[in-house]
């Protein structure tokens, strides 16, 4: 959905669009941005002071990822009873790891890497795989990647939002876009075309899956955007 993000701002500014594509490991700002391989980060959290962000795009969390019918469709909390004795999947050194070591849960976990060369393999892949075949009961994952991944499994997966843990490590972001601290203007140019097209990026995060959350935590939906004004 970036890619389509990117596609739909560069339209909007009659620019050329390029991409530059690098790990998001030690380094990913400075070798992009700060080499100036590119000019824009297009998901970049707020917060992260190695480079400016704009205006946030959408808002989201960690989520659990389950089958249908598994009993655990209604767990919305890491510290719920039912995931006791349940296997779970978890990326490693993602902040669910904090509440699930506080709960006791670790050691019924599958960990997946969290650095791992995309271009042959995927951690989230690997997990909804695993999850097909029962290997584990559910998973935990970044919002963005369980709406995607559990959108494209046969049968679609539930993605149940983690919005309720907030005594430790943060679950949940706002997304911006990131440019150089020296490129001012054209951070104020981002940020307009985010406010002029939130609807349209809405509906585009909700074509995807992306589970998006308003500043309370409730759920944006397709249903929530059509009674809108």
């Amino acid at each position: 959905f970036e890619n389509k993000l990117a596609e739909l701002f560069a339209a909007k500014l009659g620019k050329k669009l390029s991409y530059t594509y690098f790990p998001q490991a030690t380094g990913f700002v400075r070798m992009t941005l700060g080499s100036y391989r590119c000019d824009v980060i297009i998901g970049f959290p707020l917060g992260d002071d190695q480079a400016q962000a704009t205006i946030p795009y959408y808002r989201t969390t960690y989520a659990l990822v389950t089958k249908r019918g598994s009993g655990l469709e209604d767990v919305t909390a890491i510290d719920d009873p039912k995931l006791r004795d349940k296997r779970i999947g978890v990326v490693a050194r993602t902040p669910p790891n904090t509440y699930m070591a506080m709960n006791g849960l670790l050691a019924h976990a599958k960990s997946y890497p969290l650095f791992v060369d995309t271009r042959t393999d995927s951690s989230a892949q690997a997990m909804m795989d695993d999850l097909a075949r029962g290997d584990i009961d559910c998973g935990i994952l970044w919002g963005p990647m369980a709406g995607y991944y559990a959108g494209r499994a046969n049968p679609p997966l539930v993605v149940v939002p983690l919005v309720k843990e907030k005594a430790g490590a943060q679950m949940t972001y706002r997304i911006g876009m990131g440019v150089r601290q020296s490129d001012q203007e054209w951070k104020r140019t981002l940020s307009r075309l985010i406010k002029e097209n939130q609807a349209e990026i809405n509906k585009l995060l909700i074509s995807y899956n992306v589970p998006i959350l308003d500043e309370t935590d409730k759920p944006i939906t397709a249903e929530t955007l059509s009674r809108q004004p």
